[in-house]
Order: C-alpha cells, then sequence, then structure tokens
C-alpha cells in the first residue's frame, strides 16, 4: 500500500525519472542544480522513488551539506517527515555526528522526542556524545523506551560508546532498566565485552531491583 501511494504522489508531480535525477544531484551535493530542479517545479519534500526518504535525509546521510543548507533555507521544507525506516533529519543527522546539522535542525524546530526511537538513542548509537548533551539540554528523554524496551544508555553501551556512555551516566540515565529480555545497560556492555562500560555504569548504579 504503501509503494501504491507514493507511486501515485510521483504520479502526480515530477516524473520517477525525473525524481531520480534530482536525488542523484542531492547524493552529489550539487545545490545549485537541486535549487534549479526546485524552481521547475520538483517538491522540496519529494521521496527518492528507489528508498522512499526525503532529500533533506539524502543530503545528511551523503554528507551533502551544501545541498542540505539550501534545503533548509527553503520555508516550505518539512523536517519530521519520516524514511519508511521511521528515521527523521534529525535522527539522521544525530547518527551522523553532524553536530551543524543538528543545531540548524533544532533552530528551525525539529521535535527533540519522538516515539520509539529518538534522536538520543541515535545520538548515544553513533557516539555522537555532543549531540546527545546538546538534546539533553533541550528536554530529551534520558530514559525513553524504543522497540524491544531499548533505552539510549543501552543503545551506547551495546554499541561500545564510551563518550555517550559517560554524557548520559552524567546526565542521570537510569542504569536499572531493563529491555524486555531483560537485560540492563551493564549486561550489554558484558555481553559486548566492554569491560570499562560496565565499570563505569556499575560506579552510578542505584541501589535496589532492577526495573522492568
Amino acid at each position: 500500500m504503501f509503494f501504491l501511494m507514493l507511486c501515485m504522489g510521483v504520479a502526480r508531480g515530477a516524473g520517477a525519472d525525473d525524481l531520480s535525477h534530482y536525488f542523484t544531484l542531492v547524493q552529489v551535493d550539487n545545490a545549485n542544480a537541486v535549487k534549479a530542479q526546485i524552481a521547475k517545479g520538483v517538491d522540496v519534500n519529494a521521496r527518492d522513488p528507489r528508498t522512499g526518504e526525503t532529500a533533506l535525509i539524502v543530503a545528511l546521510r551523503d554528507d551533502s551539506m551544501n545541498v542540505f543548507n539550501a534545503l533548509m533555507d527553503d520555508p516550505r521544507v518539512k523536517l519530521e517527515l519520516e524514511a519508511p525506516n521511521g528515521n527523521t533529519a534529525l535522527m539522521m543527522a544525530a547518527f551522523k555526528r553532524n553536530k551543524p546539522a543538528a543545531l540548524a535542525l533544532l533552530e528551525r524546530g525539529a521535535k527533540v522526542d519522538r516515539a520509539g526511537w529518538s534522536p538520543l538513542h541515535y545520538a548515544a548509537a553513533g557516539d555522537a556524545a555532543d549531540i546527545a548533551r546538546i538534546l539533553i539540554g533541550r528536554g530529551a528523554a534520558l530514559n525513553s523506551p524504543a522497540p524491544g524496551g531499548l533505552t539510549p544508555l543501552m543503545m551506547a553501551a551495546r554499541e561500545g560508546q564510551e563518550s555517550a556512555v559517560a554524557v548520559l551516566l552524567e546526565a542521570g540515565a537510569n542504569t536499572s532498566l531493563t529491555s524486555s529480555d531483560g537485560l540492563t545497560a551493564a549486561d550489554f556492555a558484558e555481553r559486548m565485552d566492554k569491560p570499562r562500560i560496565v565499570k563505569a555504569i556499575n560506579a552510578h548504579r542505584r541501589p535496589g531491583k532492577r526495573v522492568r
């Protein structure tokens, strides 16, 4: 159904070939050509017919910062449009450790929190400690559960991201929460053979039972 709706959207606007060309320009960071395509009628919020991603997300994924800045200058660009996998532009910026892009998105009003996977989860998994600190400072939920009950701290621990773990612990992340599999952040770190992260988490562990 989603694919059918996507194809219908392409048919009403620019053709699939035109959009494929447009997104190729995004990928190679040709901002002037992208702006020219938009001026000719390509929707700034169009989705890549191959992946379903918006140009804003593709630009961040492929480090096309000239295109990203050009898109951000367009007041019609929608920051919260999701890729088929649920990624938003801010989530991609966080995972790519792109602090300037994350700040630009936040200044334009990008949402810090969302149900399920959040920008903080992505910052934690990608060890974007600076971005994690910024998100927390703007009110990101420290212990928000993603699918499987995974918190940002669990993600950072599982991926072995020491800097992100330190930021989350400093901010007061709950070390006793467990995933749907009954694992704490320290358990994830231990499974991945990350003894320094295990030690850091245990040093912040609050007395009491594990919380499910």
